[in-house]
């Protein structure tokens, strides 16, 4: 934050992507919004596990960094909407996964050991969402669980919704190519926004097949 405000007071337009400041001293910010997200998969999770009002089941919760607002703002999102739910449990207190694969299976492998009955994982990213699908495949217990991940890139979180791995992932849209069309546009002397929050939608085995032939992966 100090960085950018720096070259903002000076005079030299600043478009923060994906990671949002303390403060608004920049020209553009330009990113996805993470509690909508959150919300979306605590929805999904919620309906998963029974529905509104009747939703039971024990969940483990994986976050990506602990100091990053992308996590936090998922945690907080999604717990907006569980946490309305008496009938779901978080079974694991706050756990970071680094959004790495590798920590996430670690993670889970771990939970496994201690919990005989899991049956919903929601990370903070896909990697992580996979690391914790395959610790629960190699203990043989992957068949009795739902794994929620974050991102719906088209040959990581998409696919491995299409392959059944994920249930469900939830696209964090990517804003460099928007940034990049912001930044033109002001250097065209078009007025631009303060923020620009681009979409998001929920990505399971119903359309998950339709987003990969769109992108050329499959046939």
């Amino acid at each position: 934050t100090a960085i950018v405000n720096k070259a903002f007071d000076v005079g030299i337009p600043v478009f923060v992507l994906d990671r949002d400041l303390s403060n608004e001293r920049y020209t553009q910010f330009v990113g996805s919004d993470n509690m909508k997200i959150g919300r979306a998969a605590g929805e999904y999770a919620v309906e998963y596990l029974g529905g509104a009002g009747r939703a039971k089941g024990n969940v483990v919760e994986i976050w990506g960094g602990m100091g990053a607002t992308p996590a936090k703002q998922r945690h907080a999102g999604f717990y907006e909407v569980i946490g309305k739910e008496p009938g779901i449990k978080v079974i694991n207190g706050p756990v970071d996964g680094d959004w790495k694969q590798h920590l996430g299976y670690e993670i889970m492998a771990r939970l496994l050991q201690q919990h005989p009955r899991i049956d919903l994982v929601y990370a903070h990213n896909d990697p992580m969402a996979y690391g914790a699908y395959l610790a629960a495949s190699d203990a043989k217990r992957a068949k009795d669980i739902a794994f929620l991940g974050i991102d719906g890139i088209p040959d990581e979180g998409v696919k491995w919704v299409y392959e059944g791995a994920l249930t469900a992932t939830f696209l964090y849209m990517t804003p460099g190519a928007e940034g990049l069309r912001q930044a033109l546009r002001l250097l065209h002397g078009e007025a631009i926004e303060k923020r620009v929050t681009l979409p998001t939608m929920t990505i399971d085995r119903s359309n998950a097949l339709e987003i990969l032939k769109a992108h050329g992966i499959l046939n």
